[in-house]
């Protein structure tokens, strides 16, 4: 077989990500397509303010194709300076030759670009990474409308505690995804371009003829299509430390998703299964919960990789030796997992299918004693709180014992005899104000 060449990452350790619309967006030639977009709308900028001709700018443009460069060759080249954007500018200014070829990369440093590049390839991630929640939450809200009245144990500590429904369960979900949603939406619309030049100074540009450095500012940052900033950020990380937090955030929230689903898709709970379960090399009976363990690795990647992130804040002089460079991978591959397991996330929602007789079945587990809650609201006013309390403590004691339901039992007290136990032991008829907290929590768009 001839080894292919072509991408020499095609995420076959990481199936979370691997043929995501997220791992297109983070290739390599996706780095190289923004590398080369943010040196042609600097030129394009500078030649909107009078700064360069028309025609440079129509040259560079028109020379920064990606078809027309080598990515193995400018990573190989990129190890010499410690970035990729040295030789891609000697690469980019032969194609474009003379005369207009000094016109590329004028007044610019390296991290100008790849920073600008770096927030283009966020932001087309984000792109895809929202439209993949907003088909989350959709499938999460059919799924709370339909199984409002769904009851289903409620568990605490992984112990059931009172009923539940799954119309909450599924709407609580449904916040989250809102939530990271709201979360991605806010850095999305205020990922920056970064131009500082040098130093942070934009010195270089102001010798080319440069008035405003506010207008050059601006002008680059409506060439490239992201938010003009208020001051160059080469070591002012904000914009990336944001990044970080909205995508660990997010792949947290669809991790609580799977965690769920990994749960109630036990055999022995069966109350969920996904819609198409994965196989196994050796058992040709498993249906594995695939989509829920990719969402659970993901979170339990994304908050080390945020970290690193956060700690290159801390990053010194005008540009930092080292701080900078460390977050090129980390940020990629946090792009990667959160936009892989945005898919993943929309196709569990999909195609969840709920159990509901299985959650009937498990609510009686306990033989009633899901309901003590209840009871004890109940029998208190009738009885005393201090007898309400030994009275079920010694029924349940004697539910295990017995192997009896605690219906069963209360029934043979004198003291309960006009109470309605059918009603007061009915785990379903004890899910509080769940339909209504469904109804509040879909209200919200």
């Amino acid at each position: 077989m001839t080894p292919d060449h072509r991408d020499g990452d095609t995420g076959l350790l990481a199936p979370g990500w691997a043929g995501s619309p997220a791992a297109d967006a983070t290739g390599d030639r996706a780095y190289l397509r923004a590398l080369l977009d943010a040196e042609a709308a600097l030129t394009r900028a500078q030649a909107a303010l009078g700064l360069a001709p028309a025609e440079a700018a129509e040259a560079v443009t028109g020379a920064a194709d990606p078809a027309r460069f080598d990515v193995r060759s400018l990573a190989e080249r990129a190890r010499a300076g410690g970035n990729p954007v040295i030789p891609l500018v000697a690469d980019l200014t032969a194609a474009v030759g003379e005369p207009y070829g000094p016109y590329v990369h004028r007044g610019a440093t390296s991290q100008d670009i790849l920073d600008t590049a770096l927030m283009l390839v966020a932001a087309r991630t984000l792109d895809l990474l929202l439209a993949d929640l907003g088909r989350t939450g959709r499938a999460l809200a059919d799924l709370a409308v339909a199984h409002r009245d769904t009851p289903m144990p409620g568990r605490t500590l992984t112990q059931h505690a009172v009923p539940t429904t799954f119309g909450l369960k599924a709407a609580g979900w449904r916040s989250l995804v809102l939530d990271a949603r709201d979360r991605v939406t806010a850095v999305r619309e205020a990922l920056p371009a970064q131009l500082g030049g040098a130093a942070g100074t934009l010195a270089a540009f102001q010798a080319y003829g440069a008035q405003d450095p506010a207008a050059l500012t601006a002008a680059y940052a409506r060439e490239v299509g992201l938010a003009a900033p208020r001051l160059p950020w080469h070591t002012l990380r904000t914009p990336v430390a944001d990044l970080a937090g909205c995508l660990a955030f997010t792949a947290g929230a669809l991790g609580r998703i799977g965690e769920d689903v990994l749960t109630l898709s036990r055999t022995e709970i069966g109350e969920v299964t996904e819609g198409s379960g994965g196989g196994s090399s050796a058992m040709p009976h498993k249906a594995n919960p695939v989509r829920s363990t990719l969402l659970s690795a993901a979170a339990r990647r994304a908050p080390q990789l945020a970290a690193t992130l956060y700690g290159c804040v801390a990053a010194g002089d005008e540009r930092p030796a080292g701080a900078w460079h460390a977050e090129w991978e980390p940020l990629r591959d946090l792009l990667r997992l959160t936009g892989g397991a945005a898919r993943d996330a929309a196709e569990l929602a999909a195609g969840l299918s709920v159990n509901a007789d299985a959650m009937r079945r498990d609510l009686d587990l306990t033989r009633g004693l899901i309901v003590s809650e209840r009871l004890s609201a109940v029998l208190a006013p009738r009885l005393g709180r201090a007898r309400a309390k030994e009275l079920l403590t010694a029924l349940a004691r004697r539910t295990h014992a017995e192997h009896r339901s605690l219906g069963e039992l209360l029934a043979e007290e004198p003291e309960l005899k006009n109470l309605d136990l059918a009603e007061l032991t009915d785990p379903a008829r004890y899910t509080g104000f769940a339909g209504a907290l469904t109804d509040r929590a879909l209200e919200r768009r």
